[in-house]
């Protein structure tokens, strides 16, 4: 089983962000770490095992280690010392003191939100932090112990050139990291950004750039936004379709054919921690997700999940070369036409 346990503060609001994720509130993290631990102490009733922990966000660096402590505590019984346990953090929060305790506390990956490592784009971003305070943070966790450090790098900013794009990637890869995600900006409903759909840059060039400059420094691309010489077990569960805890504000869990979802208000959840709304998946719903998270990652579609129609059309797109069929699975091997070979697939 995997866990996601999710942290809503942050420090500020990213312009493009869409998360859910709250500034100001410092003085209800007390009372939401109360309601977390009662939700995460009833989801761990029927858990044998954990196979992996994600503490995502908002900002987890945002809060206390002391605030840990207690869920740590809680997963230590299911925890074997070799599974993977990832936090984010942001460069400004990430504090030489708090890197430590966190992995003290048994965490052994840590994913930083980068971004940029170009000021005046990180500025436009609304990131709190800079570019030399990115490098400084990276530098700690791998001073402090960490041996696998992720960053994200966001890229089609009206800002943005190839030869800032390479800088950022020329900076990070001289960091102590073997994980990097490069995410396309997204302009999202809600999000400050929204107003001003214009600042993406909507070069599909840059795609391609950033991921042949990530790829030719020794990077593996094992997800359409994802590269490393390490890959994270935790994402590829997501992507495999294994079945996963959320727990905290709006952390989606997944068993079996059915999805869990818990109050994304922060006030709500602090209240009824144990609510959930659940949504019962058809068959022809999972069908579409494993094929579209297979093709869009190095995990794949086996043949066995695919009606003979699909399995017909998949059978075509490997004639024609676009697809590798190896042990029983389909692969592909350009993750940006992933959804384009899905729907091919599919068709009716």
């Amino acid at each position: 089983m995997q866990i996601y346990i999710h942290i809503p503060f942050c420090d500020s609001k990213c312009f493009y962000c869409s998360f859910n994720s709250y500034t100001n509130l410092e003085n209800r993290i007390k009372d939401y770490s109360i309601s977390l631990l009662k939700s995460l102490k009833y989801e761990l009733k029927n858990v044998k095992k954990i196979d992996s922990i994600y503490i995502g966000g908002g900002t987890p660096s945002a809060v206390s280690p002391f605030y840990y402590k207690e869920i740590f505590e809680l997963l230590s019984p299911f925890i074997d010392k070799k599974i993977e346990i990832t936090i984010e953090a942001n460069p400004n929060s990430a504090t030489k003191d708090w890197l430590l305790q966190m992995r003290e506390l048994g965490v052994n990956r840590v994913s930083f939100g980068v971004q940029s490592f170009n000021d005046k784009k990180l500025k436009a971003l609304n990131r709190a932090h800079s570019s030399k305070e990115a490098i400084r943070a990276v530098e700690l966790a791998n001073r402090v112990g960490f041996k696998n450090i992720s960053l994200d790098l966001i890229y089609d900013f009206y800002l943005d050139s190839k030869e800032l794009l390479k800088k950022d990637i020329e900076i990070a890869f001289s960091l102590p990291i073997n994980h990097i995600s490069a995410y396309e900006l997204i302009i999202e409903r809600g999000t400050n950004f929204f107003s001003t759909p214009e600042v993406k840059a909507n070069k599909e060039s840059f795609n391609f750039f950033i991921r042949d400059e990530i790829i030719k420094r020794g990077f593996s691309w094992y997800e359409v936004s994802n590269y490393g010489k390490y890959k994270s077990s935790h994402n590829l569960g997501y992507w495999s379709y294994k079945n996963y805890i959320g727990v905290g504000a709006g952390a989606v869990g997944f068993i079996d054919n059915k999805r869990f979802y818990p109050h994304t208000n922060i006030e709500k959840y602090i209240k009824e921690p144990l609510f959930k709304r659940v949504e019962e998946l058809r068959y022809e719903d999972i069908l579409t997700e494993k094929i579209f998270l297979g093709l869009r990652s190095i995990v794949g579609v086996k043949k066995e999940i695919l009606p003979s129609s699909m399995q017909k059309r998949a059978d075509i797109l490997v004639d024609e070369k676009r697809l590798e069929f190896k042990d029983g699975s389909y692969f592909n091997k350009d993750f940006f036409i992933s959804d384009e070979l899905a729907l091919f697939i599919m068709q009716n």
